[in-house]
């Protein structure tokens, strides 16, 4: 692998593959949104170009005079809260999938690596496995699995090897601000009440390099079909992850959880990823304690930056 497309490049996980990419001196095709405000947030390299290019103009993008080996296609549109049940709007998502495809084949690709989802299992209560049935629930999961077992089929097509990665929870510095884990840390540093459920059920927490290095070496490594859960493997309750938040980031903040219900329907998040290690033999290596830490720099130097300017 020497040259690598990467849709959705300024996302959480982008960044992260384009980092592990650039340390290995692989040259990166970034494809950002037109006028993205996180266009800052990739490294400064000579090994990256730049290309501005929105999702519904990806069936119409022509790069001359240039082949790669592999293409990551992260981007994704309409994640909000708000839109991640809208079936029309996710219903686009699918199409922009299959057009990524396209231009991975007509940039001479032999691997094609989407980003799956843990909305495709739905609403599960037991180990994930390789044998877990998908019955996603929200159109966001409907439409991710669509787009895996279709961007499949086309990569089958041409030729294509294709690797679909089920990302799970994945928190860093370039998290969301709607996430649980950037909600507590706003929380706990600025000395605020946080409040949460029980917060009893199994959680998987990856950080943001660890799903970096994952990625890349899904393209570095693997030359077969296959899906993969991408997760830490680590699971244990939600109120751990959450007070040690709370010891990293701030212990003047007050943390309150809600009583339990019994008989309350949550999902549970404990992820077999045996296969994963095994094939590209690699183990999370940042413990969340550390991810932690580095979220808590981050947004430190965040707010001392706004405050310079």
């Amino acid at each position: 692998m020497k040259k690598v497309v990467v849709t959705g490049a300024t996302s959480m996980i982008g960044i992260a593959t384009i980092k592990e990419c650039i340390k290995n001196n692989i040259e990166v095709l970034a494809v950002i949104q037109r006028q993205s405000k996180k266009k800052h947030r990739l490294p400064g390299s000579d090994l990256i170009t730049l290309c501005e290019c929105n999702l519904d103009e990806l069936h119409a993008l022509e790069i001359e005079g240039s082949s790669y080996d592999v293409f990551y296609h992260f981007a994704w549109g309409d994640t909000g809260k708000l839109t991640r049940d809208d079936p029309v709007l996710q219903e686009k998502n699918i199409q922009y999938t299959l057009d990524a495809v396209e231009l991975a084949r007509k940039l001479g690709c032999s691997k094609f690596i989407g980003a799956g989802s843990q909305a495709e299992y739905g609403l599960v209560n037991q180990v994930i496995t390789a044998e877990t049935k998908e019955e996603p629930v929200l159109s966001y999961g409907i439409a991710k699995n669509a787009a895996g077992r279709l961007s499949r089929k086309l990569c089958e097509k041409y030729g294509i090897i294709h690797i679909w990665g089920r990302i799970f929870s994945v928190y860093g510095c370039n998290d969301s601000k709607e996430t649980m884990v950037s909600y507590a840390v706003r929380q706990f540093m600025e000395c605020q009440p946080a409040y949460f459920s029980a917060a009893t059920q199994m959680w998987d927490y990856l950080n943001e390099d660890d799903a970096g290095k994952i990625f890349y070496l899904l393209g570095e490594k693997i030359s077969k079909n296959k899906v993969y859960r991408i997760a830490s493997g680590q699971s244990r309750a939600l109120k751990e992850f959450i007070l040690e938040i709370r010891e990293v980031a701030g212990k003047e903040g007050g943390c309150e959880f809600v009583a339990d219900n019994i008989g309350e329907n949550r999902v549970s998040l404990q992820v077999d990823v045996n296969d994963l290690m095994e094939d590209i033999h690699y183990v999370p290596a940042v413990s969340f304690k550390e991810g932690i830490q580095k979220t808590v720099k981050s947004f430190n130097d965040a707010v001392r930056g706004s405050s310079e300017v």
